[in-house]
């Protein structure tokens, strides 16, 4: 059995203050990319994942999932690893959606969507979006999704900086509590959700507000080189451009070639 296991970008990300359960409020959209690592998987004696050695939220996922549904977890992983990881863009919460959704499809009873959205929950905040189709809203502490209607007819210059040492995310959202940034948040919820109704045109995106968490001068160069929207990914450090034409974005691409990796590629609405 083999699924796509693809990136996103997050379209916007406002953070606002600590929950009872000590995680932050954020409004996000998550918008799935046509760029992706590989997942094959069997049925086995034992767990055993293969491909990528820092793994570990693919084995946790699984032994999730086992411990959920009353089973031993048998299954062999193989992973074609083609995306960072800890970069902003998903690169190890898809890979965990993608094999919980393979394994899940071996049991003799599968969990229902709802009880693997929830055990989704529990590996990371983004990993109940990759279980969805199409671009979503995520809201509470980004696992409560919301199916979005948004363009897709654009292009995405993703950049990975080189020699870019990220925090962990749990240091970036402490400099975010640090900086009081949550201050304002229901103006600045109010002023998201309402730049998220006016989107029609894949231009209209540029006017939803910038993540709060983060933020590079990239950006400022993908604008300046001709994209409409340019932002930080998640938490970083991965940072994002969208262009109207393939053109533009290719010769983007190409001015900054000695920036980090880059990946020219397009929304996407499945796995």
């Amino acid at each position: 059995m083999r699924a796509s296991a693809p990136a996103k970008v997050n379209l916007g990300l406002v953070v606002g203050p600590v929950r009872d359960d000590g995680k932050h409020e954020l409004l996000t959209v998550y918008q799935r990319l046509a760029i992706a690592d590989r997942i094959e998987l069997d049925e086995a004696p034992g767990l055993a994942v293969y491909g990528f050695t820092g793994d570990t939220l693919v084995r946790g996922a699984l032994e999730a999932l086992a411990a959920r549904a009353g089973v031993e977890p048998s299954w062999r992983v193989t992973i074609e690893k083609r995306l960072p990881v800890a970069a902003g863009i998903g690169g190890g919460s898809s890979d965990a959606a993608a094999a919980l959704q393979l394994a899940n499809a071996t049991l003799s009873e599968p969990l229902p969507a709802a009880a693997l959205h929830e055990l989704a929950a529990g590996l990371g905040a983004d990993v109940p979006f990759f279980l969805a189709d199409g671009p979503q809203l995520g809201s509470g502490d980004g696992t409560t999704l919301t199916p979005l209607d948004l363009p897709q007819d654009f292009w995405v210059l993703l950049v990975v900086p080189h020699d870019e040492q990220k925090p962990s995310t749990g240091e970036v959202y402490a400099a975010f509590d640090r900086r009081d940034g949550a201050a304002g948040w229901d103006d600045r919820r109010a002023a998201f959700l309402a730049a998220l109704d006016g989107v029609r045109r894949p231009r209209d995106l540029a006017a939803l507000p910038p993540n709060d968490l983060a933020s590079s001068p990239l950006a400022d160069e993908l604008r300046a080189l001709g994209a409409f929207r340019a932002d930080v990914s998640g938490a970083g450090p991965a940072v994002y451009g969208l262009f109207h034409h393939e053109a533009a974005a290719t010769e983007a691409k190409q001015a900054l070639k000695r920036a980090g990796r880059l990946w020219l590629t397009a929304p996407a609405w499945y796995g």
